[in-house]
């Protein structure tokens, strides 16, 4: 039997630092990132099911979600103002993305590869309606690393949090404006005030 080196190679997003341009108090690896993700997309789909009557699945949002950003593995993070600098750029990270895509799966066995060609590169139209919680959850989870580091009195990330919040707004979802009335006011808090 061929040994797959999938897993092994998904097990290094702890070792890949986000948010590399910036003077960070703690750093963030892409696996914290994806958890983080995943518990939010997670919830957004909740809400969107619970009020405002979405039949949409809330698991498979979190496992999408999960592997969001696995590619970078393998092309690393690509800090935002680089990568949405302008559309030639954005085309060609899509397209570098896609490869590294490419490889990740043809690292699994081949019975595994069409179940997480789905998941890595969303290609079904379930998985597409599910794509916009995901990116909302990624938005989200930056915006609480941005509050994480102002908590600190990092100042360093407060344009990045202003633009972070107009992103989510532009997004226009229902759920995100009820998770942000909701639930991301105790993330401003300390431990002992969120009893």
């Amino acid at each position: 039997m061929k040994q797959s080196h999938f897993y092994a190679k998904l097990s290094r997003m702890k070792y890949i630092n986000r948010w590399g341009l910036m003077n960070n108090t703690k750093s963030e690896n892409l696996s914290e990132h994806s958890l983080e993700v995943g518990i939010i997309a997670h919830c957004l789909v909740m809400i969107s099911n619970k009020r405002f009557g979405s039949n949409l699945n809330a698991e498979r949002a979190a496992l999408l979600a999960l592997f969001h950003d696995s590619t970078e593995i393998i092309t690393g993070d690509m800090p935002t103002p680089i990568k949405y600098f302008n559309p030639e750029i954005k085309q060609a990270y899509k397209e570098i993305e896609n490869k590294a895509a490419d490889r990740l799966i043809s690292l699994l066995p081949d019975d595994f590869k069409e179940d997480f060609e789905a998941i890595i590169k969303i290609n079904s139209d379930e998985d597409k309606n599910l794509a916009p919680f995901v990116k909302a959850a990624d938005k989200f989870s930056a915006l609480i690393k941005c509050i994480d580091e102002m908590r600190m009195g990092n100042d360093e990330f407060r344009k990045a949090k202003e633009a972070t919040e107009a992103a989510i707004r532009s997004m226009n979802m229902p759920e995100c404006d009820v998770f942000e009335r909701e639930f991301l006011p105790s993330y401003y808090l300390s431990l002992d005030e969120q009893d």
